[in-house]
C-alpha cells in the first residue's frame, strides 16, 4: 500500500489562505492575519509564515503593505487595455432607470467548447447565464457568461436574483489578469430576439476573459446595439 506524503506546514497553510481567497471568504480588500497571529494559530516560525504570504504576493493574490499589513488583492482596473464597468453605473450615469433580468441560469458539467471559452484546459462545473440589462424600457445590453465553479465555488449557490452577475464577480472575486477582444456582428435571430431588435442590426461584441492567478474566473460576451454604446479610452504617452 503506498502511502501519501505528508502535507508540509507551509503548504498547509499556503492551502488554508488560498482556499478563503478563492471561495471569497477573505474578500477583496479583507486584511489578513498578521504574521505573528498566524504564527501563533499553527505554531510555527514567522518565517515560514513569510514565505508564504510571499508566494501568495507573487500569485498575485495579495498585496503587503509597509507598516499596515497583509491584504486581498483587489482588482486592478486600471492594468487592462479596458476598465471593467458595472453595466448598472454605466446606465445611471445616462441618466436612465436601471433593471436587469435573469434569462436563464444552467449549472452542468464544462463542454469542450465551454472550455475553449474559458481558456481551461481541464474538465469541471460552470454555470452558465444569459441576463438582459435594461435602460428605461429598452434592452441596453446582452450578456452571456460562463463562470468556472473551481476559480469561483460560491457561484454554484448563488441565484443571481437580486445581484447582477458582472457586480457579484467585482464585490466578490480578486481577478489578476483580463483579456478583451472587441468586435462587431449583426445580431441575428436568436440574440436578436433577446435584444429586441431586427435580426440585421449591428451590434458591438465586448468578450472578456479573467483569471485569478492560473485559474480561469468567467468568459463573458456582452452585446450591445451599435447606437447605444460607445468605448472610450484615455491614453497617455509613454517616454522613449
Amino acid at each position: 500500500m503506498v502511502t501519501a506524503a505528508p502535507t508540509s506546514l507551509h503548504q498547509k497553510i499556503l492551502g488554508d489562505l488560498q482556499g478563503k481567497i478563492l471561495s471569497g471568504k477573505l474578500a477583496p480588500g479583507a486584511r489578513i492575519a498578521t504574521e505573528h497571529e498566524l504564527a501563533e494559530t499553527y505554531d510555527c516560525s514567522r518565517m515560514t509564515v513569510s514565505n508564504v504570504l510571499a508566494k501568495l504576493a507573487r500569485a498575485g493574490l495579495v498585496e503587503r503593505r509597509r507598516k499596515a499589513g497583509t491584504f486581498v488583492t483587489r482588482p486592478q482596473s486600471q492594468a487592462a487595455v479596458l476598465e471593467i464597468h458595472d453595466i448598472k453605473a454605466e446606465v445611471l450615469a445616462l441618466g436612465q432607470a436601471y433593471r436587469f433580468e435573469l434569462v436563464s441560469r444552467d449549472s452542468r458539467r464544462s463542454t469542450a467548447a465551454d472550455r475553449e471559452r474559458l481558456g481551461s484546459g481541464s474538465a469541471g462545473r460552470v454555470v452558465e447565464l444569459v441576463v438582459r440589462h435594461f435602460a428605461g424600457d429598452r434592452v441596453f445590453c446582452l450578456e452571456e457568461r460562463l463562470i468556472n465553479t473551481e476559480a469561483v465555488p460560491a457561484a454554484a449557490q448563488e441565484r443571481f436574483h437580486d445581484i447582477a452577475p458582472g457586480r457579484w464577480l467585482l464585490d466578490s472575486v480578486p481577478w489578476t489578469a483580463a483579456e478583451h477582444r472587441i468586435g462587431a456582428s449583426s445580431a441575428g435571430t436568436e440574440r436578436a430576439a433577446l435584444l429586441s431588435v431586427p435580426a440585421t442590426t449591428a451590434c458591438l461584441i465586448v468578450e472578456r476573459r479573467t483569471w485569478r492567478a492560473a485559474l480561469p474566473v468567467t468568459h463573458v460576451r456582452l452585446t450591445y446595439p451599435g447606437d447605444s454604446h460607445q468605448l472610450v479610452a484615455r491614453f497617455t504617452p509613454t517616454s522613449v
